[in-house]
């Protein structure tokens, strides 16, 4: 036992713990702005005039975008590295903060649509979990992309309560501000974001080819299945973030209450993706991932059944943060198993359209069944429904390893 220990101790190499530092912090400032920007709806609609469901459109395009570029980003980093897009991802995620505090529907939709789905595609898991799958070894990856994705997940946590005491005390526009400073500071992260393998080298065994990785994946059931199950995610963890805090407001509770929660969502979050990745090596990954849209599904039904309360949205909080983003360990570790990690950032990218449409529709579908009914009714109904059937069709998945073909 003494021995297995100093081995894998050894394994931690300097270049691997500041690049897992680096990664962290860029995650957790990355993913807690984003997480914040539903505690800004009921601010900017009284400010700007715009109905809920526009604001909720904003962050359906953001989420669409995100999408739609994480492919082409991630391809770019698995071939050029991780520096360079985190760098620019940085200055574009505080320059689309700073377009929104123009208050224009135009300037919302494309700085906190346009540039900020881009910016978050480049300084998010699409990019970051890639590097860190690149360089650790194989007997540390699931503990270090574990130890990213629960690193991250602290931003929430930290940013989320901390934008709504810049809310209480200072308007929408200079708590905007704020957040596109703290965006901003990732940039001197970014020289530490190194691509590097496992051997320390900094090109890959095998060369990064997008186009020939994607037609391989296509044609991998599993894939497919896999793909499709990552919908259920982006639809009810968007419409979680985005509408929660204007749900609790409409139930008559304080906005502390939705900023409290979504900070929850970030402290338990830390939690439930480390136990994820420990739980996946003991269950097998695919029945952890069926097992987390099946729990996630039922929190989603008790909470949405019972009547709000102060008690029940912070215990609602919580059971989400353990169920948050503790996808990524065992999505990561499939995708690995079955492809390798040479093209991880290109085939995560296009998994992560699928979730990002999901992503879309959540925050459209609850903003516009709000504005149509007056009520989430038909929004939480939706999040049931997808949920139980991507939970059905991951326990069913076939994980089969498809390893490329040799040059």
């Amino acid at each position: 036992m003494l021995k297995l220990k100093t081995h894998s101790a050894r394994r931690w190499t300097p270049t691997l713990v500041a690049t897992l530092i680096a990664a962290s912090v860029v995650l957790s400032v990355s993913m807690g702005v984003r997480q914040s920007l539903g505690l800004f709806l009921t601010p900017v609609a009284v400010g700007t005039g715009i109905s809920v469901a526009s604001f909720g459109l904003v962050i359906a395009f953001q989420n669409l975008v995100w999408g739609i570029s994480q492919p082409a980003i991630g391809a770019i980093a698995d071939r050029y590295g991780g520096l360079v897009v985190v760098l620019v991802g940085s200055i574009l995620l505080a320059g689309g903060l700073f377009m929104m505090t123009l208050g224009s529907e135009t300037a919302l939709y494309v700085g906190g649509g346009l540039v900020i789905g881009i910016a978050v595609a480049a300084t998010s898991h699409g990019v970051l979990v890639g590097i860190i799958s690149r360089q650790a070894t194989d007997d540390l990856r699931n503990l270090s992309v574990s130890i990213l994705a629960s690193a991250g997940a602290l931003g929430t946590f930290l940013i989320a309560p901390s934008a709504q005491a810049l809310l209480n005390r200072f308007s929408w526009e200079t708590s905007l501000l704020i957040l596109a400073v703290l965006a901003f500071s990732m940039v001197t992260f970014a020289p530490l974001l190194r691509d590097q393998s496992s051997t320390g080298e900094t090109a890959f065994a095998e060369r990064p080819d997008a186009l020939a990785a994607i037609r391989r994946a296509c044609s991998h059931p599993g894939f497919v299945i896999m793909t499709l199950a990552f919908f259920a995610c982006g639809f009810q963890l968007t419409f979680v973030a985005t509408h929660l805090p204007n749900y609790v407001a409409i139930c008559g509770l304080p906005p502390s209450v939705g900023a409290s929660a979504i900070a929850l969502i970030g402290l338990f979050n830390a939690f439930g993706t480390y136990f994820a990745g420990k739980l996946g090596e003991v269950y097998g990954h695919k029945l952890v991932l069926a097992g987390i849209y099946a729990l996630r599904t039922l929190a989603i039904a008790v909470y949405a059944s019972l009547p709000a309360s102060q008690e029940s949205t912070l215990i609602f909080g919580a059971a989400m943060g353990l169920l948050w983003l503790s996808v990524i360990a065992p999505v990561s570790n499939l995708l690995h198993s079955m492809f390798g990690s040479t093209n991880f950032g290109t085939l995560f990218g296009i998994m992560f359209f699928s979730h990002q449409v999901g992503a879309f529709l959540g925050a459209y579908v609850g903003g516009l069944s709000f504005d149509v009914t007056s009520d989430y009714t038909v929004a939480w109904l939706s999040l049931v429904f997808v949920g139980a059937l991507a939970a059905a069709m991951q326990y069913k998945m076939n994980e089969t390893p498809q390893k490329p073909r040799a040059a």
